[in-house]
């Protein structure tokens, strides 16, 4: 915890600057909304790729993720993963002819 007025000052200029980065790239975002890329799937994988980063920087800086011990960091990876497991399942199942074709 900061304990003096220039440490405070110090955290209070870091959380601002955070708070500008999410700002700007939530206007990428939008403006990656209105641009077309070669395929649907690559700019639906870029969006994911700036709100991954986005959601990083939350829980990293407001958060306070960043002065976590290690076991912290083994929960997010083991989370990760999953989510990307799930994400490469739904994937793998729009190819899968055994699928419902209504779907």
């Amino acid at each position: 915890m900061a304990d003096s007025p220039e440490e405070i000052q110090k955290s209070i200029r870091k959380y601002l600057w955070i708070g500008g980065i999410l700002i700007f790239f939530t206007v990428v975002t939008v403006g990656l909304s209105y641009v077309e890329l070669p395929t649907h799937g690559l700019n639906i994988l870029v969006g994911m790729i700036v709100a991954t980063f986005k959601a990083a920087l939350v829980a990293l800086i407001f958060m306070h993720l960043n002065h976590e011990r290690i076991l912290i960091y083994k929960v997010l990876a083991f989370t990760t993963v999953f989510c990307l497991a799930l994400f490469l399942l739904f994937i793998f199942s729009a190819s899968d002819p055994l699928v419902f074709e209504g779907f």
